[in-house]
């Protein structure tokens, strides 16, 4: 079994991983908010499709969050995401942008209440590493 892409827009594209995962890829640039919440609602769904509980999120190229991303990400979509879609584990490539690192930083905070584990890591290898760890992504 191979990838295949799932949902494609100018803010960036989605694959189903033939190992149980959706990887999600962020484009550089300036975002508008219908394409925005596009590519998330299409993740979400890409999970259930499925039935699959984690997610590479490839954010290296993605400029900052802007205010009213994180608000609608942090109170609408990733509590819709979780409950909704199952999705359980987040494995985030961080982004070269400072700006960008630290508004993910604040979302992955406002968020922890919910049953969703989300890790941070610099190198592909390492976060596929733990995002497909059999016996559930610890740690």
């Amino acid at each position: 079994m191979s990838r295949s892409l799932y949902f494609e827009n100018s803010h960036g594209r989605i694959w189903e991983e033939p190992e149980g995962y959706v990887r999600l890829v962020y484009h550089a640039g300036p975002r508008e908010a219908v394409q925005f919440r596009a590519l998330l609602t299409h993740a979400a769904q890409a999970l259930s499709r499925h039935r699959w509980s984690r997610m590479l999120v490839d954010q290296r190229d993605m400029a900052p969050f802007n205010p009213t991303e994180q608000d609608w990400m942090t109170n609408q979509w990733l509590p819709r995401a979780v409950n909704e879609h199952g999705y359980r584990h987040g494995a985030i490539l961080v982004a070269h942008n400072v700006f960008a690192r630290l508004a993910t930083t604040q979302f992955v905070m406002a968020t922890r209440d919910l049953p969703h584990t989300y890790r941070t890591f610099e190198s592909e290898a390492e976060a596929l590493a733990w995002l497909v760890a059999p016996g559930g992504n610890q740690g």
